[in-house]
């Protein structure tokens, strides 16, 4: 049994000279409050690198560290922690972490809130529950899950953030220099065009290379049934997120029709989400976020992913690189791992935060060591986070 005596929240924030994905493209500005939207797919971003961290500390004084996302309004997420969730956490007696993750979410069902700002909220409460219940028992979180299954875990390299199409071949072909095989670029960047892109980087990199394609969400099932087929011939080795998150059976008719491989579900939170989603048909790949999902959800909707015979290819996003370590914890117990994203422009940063020894080279991701999730948030850690009350 662990009692949890304090919850505290921090937003992280971490500058960079470039944004997210890449310079900014034609009618992009920064708005007043820092943000950008980009006009390939109307989403907005900072201009920081920024995540929520959650530290609990145990009546014994152990202290457990999770996070989430706090990339847009990050104290919406720590007020929901700190409003509603701290509070009936602080004095129980947490002996099952999935058993305290239903609890909490069923706080607030049965008002709608099933992801979003309060999934986060879980998310980061989670990771740091499972921190804290393998430091208790002196063992790493994956050891806590199951027998492992990967001892290294396998990545693709994701995002080519430079300026120009020749930038980012020239980039891409550096990284195959240094033993890349796999690489995913944002066609919400490819000012020149997706399919011109895809071209370019097929020409530079030869036909062995596992060259991937984020959509984020563009575009009509008319639309992407136009794209894919101009793209067939350069062989992607699966288009993500295609069409808008809600148009759910469309998804599942696209995935039967074409012959490229499709990949969705960095914005699924849960495994009641993934369920509903499922039930129209499957899809080739599923990419659990940690940052949403926290670890209970994430191996839950591997559960689903192997019951349906679909490969699990966990998403990375901006973070500290807690939630990443959580994620590598727990792709390492999943035997229907493909490739693990690796956001190499966001994850060296993550190093220079933390105390740990996750590393990685062109084998892919090497776990981190140690009881718990084996990292420690380090000084340039505390001097970028901002405790939140």
């Amino acid at each position: 049994m662990m009692r949890i005596a304090n919850v505290e929240t921090f937003i992280v924030t971490v500058p960079r000279d470039t944004p997210y994905l890449g310079p900014l493209g034609p009618g992009e500005s920064v708005n007043a409050r820092g943000y950008l939207v980009r006009r390939g797919n109307g989403t907005i971003y900072p201009t920081v690198d920024r995540s929520i961290a959650v530290r609990l500390t145990a009546a014994d004084g152990t202290v457990g560290w999770g996070e989430t996302y706090g990339i847009c309004a990050p104290r919406a997420t720590c007020e929901i922690i700190n409003d509603l969730l701290a509070p009936v956490l602080i004095d129980s007696e947490i002996d099952d972490v999935s058993t305290t993750w239903d609890m909490l979410y069923d706080l607030m069902r049965v008002r709608g809130c099933s992801g979003g700002f309060h999934g986060d909220a879980l998310a980061a409460l989670d990771i740091a529950l499972w921190d804290l219940a393998g430091k208790a028992r002196g063992l790493p979180v994956r050891d806590l899950i199951g027998p492992l299954a990967h001892p290294t875990i396998p990545s693709y390299l994701s995002g080519l953030p430079a300026a120009t199409l020749a930038e980012r071949v020239a980039l891409a072909r550096d990284w195959q220099a240094r033993g890349i095989t796999a690489f995913k670029f944002a066609a919400v960047v490819s000012h020149e065009g997706i399919v011109t892109e895809m071209a370019a980087l097929r020409a530079a990199l030869g036909p062995q290379a596992d060259i991937l394609i984020d959509l984020h969400w563009k575009f009509t099932p008319e639309e992407a049934h136009t794209l894919i087929a101009q793209l067939e011939p350069y062989r992607p080795g699966f288009i993500e997120a295609p069409l808008k998150p809600e148009a759910m059976a469309d998804l599942a008719a696209l995935a039967a029709q074409i012959p490229i491989p499709i990949a969705a579900g960095e914005e699924w939170y849960n495994s009641y989400d993934v369920a509903n989603r499922l039930a129209f048909g499957p899809i080739a790949f599923i990419q659990p976020e940690m940052g949403h999902t926290g670890i209970t959800q994430f191996l839950r909707i591997a559960q689903l992913a192997a019951q349906h015979g679909i490969a699990i290819a966990p998403h990375a996003t901006i973070g500290a690189g807690i939630f990443l370590a959580a994620s590598l914890h727990a792709s390492a117990t999943l035997p229907g791992l493909w490739k693990h994203e690796w956001q190499h422009s966001v994850f060296t940063r993550n190093l220079a935060l933390l105390h740990t020894d996750m590393a990685h080279d062109a084998d892919g991701y090497h776990l981190p060591t140690g009881p718990g999730l084996g990292i420690e948030p380090g000084e340039s850690f505390r001097a970028a986070a901002e405790l939140v009350s």
